[in-house]
């Protein structure tokens, strides 16, 4: 009896599971009790099989999707507040003594308003704006130059005060730097450059104020031209500002709770950009006022955009230090641990001289460095000369030859202006003359002025100097 049951429920399911299933017919009813049903016949000219059924109700299927929505939607509205309260906490707690004000700093400010710098023509501009709403934001600003006749107005009055001081000859200089700086305003080329900084004062990085101050400020001892700027200050933290200038834009957005700014100013004017950077420094890198703070560090690229070839007559890159060499392997990089210009194009009677300190982590670690201006008995503290990396290079140009002579006693340098080559050769005992010829005395005054230790021999015995 079991067996014969077991074949009939085996052939039931085999009949169930086949994969002709054209002869099957499927009923959906909405409800047992309801008489309407539907039927789907595939092939009734085959033999019938036992129908299925499926009965759903519309109720229950309309009520678990609301229910389901209603749980998504409130479990994210909670996993939101979490996360902004643990933002504010996190930025109050008790690992940091820093009070940004988040919930009371929320009430509207006066912000102070672009300027434009005396003598400049800024030329008839249209203003258009949009604002959108945003859940983010805690507070919005939007300031912009005067109208035309007012800013004219503003003008007069300036340089009435300014004829009334005995400065006419900075005037006039100033008037001169601005004609340069409008030249080339309207070709499809430009520079770039992008600043990080970290270990920045948390409190300064969520003022509107502070920050708009710094931006205006920035703009001005850079010569150019804010026409309008808009910040807003976020939630729970941090500020977003873009400004638009004459010569294009400035922008920066700001991490109060990691001591972080990111910056970039786009320039379409014949004036340098790296000559700003020591202001950025200044005005952007505030160090807490906690003592235990590290001091802020700057990290910055400079990159020319645009198009230039085809549109300015008779350039030459290998003629723009911006666009060589210079411009390739050390401004363009963003990697550098120290790069710091000591001198920015500045000009002599046969060249242009940039003098830059710079610390590459793929040739040299910084930890390194900080040791050697130790005095802890390490090899690096034992060899300050390690410390400018200039070593290598000229000790591979001079020594080999100089090892190579029997008996070097005379010795003439064409170039080497910088003096490193000299200091290297002066470490042969045999030598009784030295004589160094460069045709630019301008590379060597400023070799001596910004590069004293080429020249130092103060750490070979059997000299007293390196010669005059």
């Amino acid at each position: 009896m079991l067996r014969r049951l077991s074949s009939h429920a085996a052939e039931g399911l085999a009949a169930l599971f086949s994969s002709d299933k054209k002869d099957e017919k499927l009923v959906c009813s909405p409800s047992p009790n309801n008489e309407k049903q539907k039927t789907f016949d595939v092939d009734d000219s085959q033999e019938s099989h036992p129908q299925h059924t499926i009965y759903f109700n519309p109720v229950v299927l309309f009520g678990g999707f609301i229910s389901f929505a209603a749980i998504a939607f409130y479990a994210g509205v909670i996993i939101r507040i979490l996360m902004l309260s643990n933002s504010a906490t996190q930025l109050n707690g008790s690992t940091q003594t820093i009070n940004l004000n988040v919930a009371t700093d929320w009430n509207i400010k006066q912000l102070p308003p672009p300027t434009v710098i005396p003598g400049k023509e800024v030329p008839p501009t249209t203003y258009t704006f949009q604002h959108f709403p945003a859940e983010g934001s805690r507070n919005s600003y939007d300031l912009h130059l005067p109208r035309v006749d007012e800013l004219d107005d503003v003008v007069s009055m300036t340089n009435e005060d300014d004829s009334s001081d005995d400065s006419s000859d900075d005037s006039s200089d100033d008037e001169d730097n601005n004609d340069d700086l409008s030249e080339g305003l309207h070709l499809p080329a430009g520079q770039h450059l992008l600043v990080d900084i970290k270990n920045v004062d948390p409190i300064f990085l969520n003022s509107e104020e502070r920050l708009a101050e710094a931006m205006i400020q920035l703009v001005d001892e850079s010569k150019l031209t804010l026409l309008s700027y808009h910040c807003h200050g976020l939630i729970p933290v941090g500020v977003s500002c873009a400004g638009v200038l004459l010569e294009s834009h400035v922008a920066f957005h700001t991490w109060p709770t990691e001591g972080v700014i990111s910056m970039d100013l786009f320039t379409c004017g014949s004036g340098k950009l790296i000559p700003t950077l020591p202001s950025i420094q200044q005005l952007f890198g505030v160090k807490a006022a906690n003592e235990d703070t590290d001091d802020p560090m700057m990290m910055w690229s400079h990159k020319l955009r645009g198009f230039r070839k085809g549109f300015v007559p008779g350039y030459n890159f290998e003629l723009n230090p911006l666009d060589a060499d210079l411009g390739s392997e050390i401004l363009a990089s963003h990697d550098f641990d120290i790069k710091k210009p000591l001198v920015s194009a500045a000009e002599t009677d046969y060249q242009m001289v940039d003098v830059y300190e710079v610390m590459n982590p793929k040739q040299r670690r910084l930890s390194d460095y900080y040791k050697s201006l130790e005095d802890d008995g390490s090899y690096e503290s034992l060899h300050p000369d390690t410390r400018y990396g200039d070593a290598p290079y000229h000790e591979s140009i001079v020594h080999p030859a100089m090892i190579t002579h029997p008996n070097p006693k005379r010795v003439a340098v064409i170039g080497g202006g910088e003096g490193a080559t000299v200091r290297e050769i002066l470490k042969h005992s045999t030598l009784e003359k030295v004589v160094m010829i460069e045709i630019d005395g301008g590379v060597v005054n400023l070799s001596t002025k910004h590069l004293p230790e080429w020249q130092d021999c103060s750490s070979i015995a059997h000299h007293d100097g390196c010669g005059e």
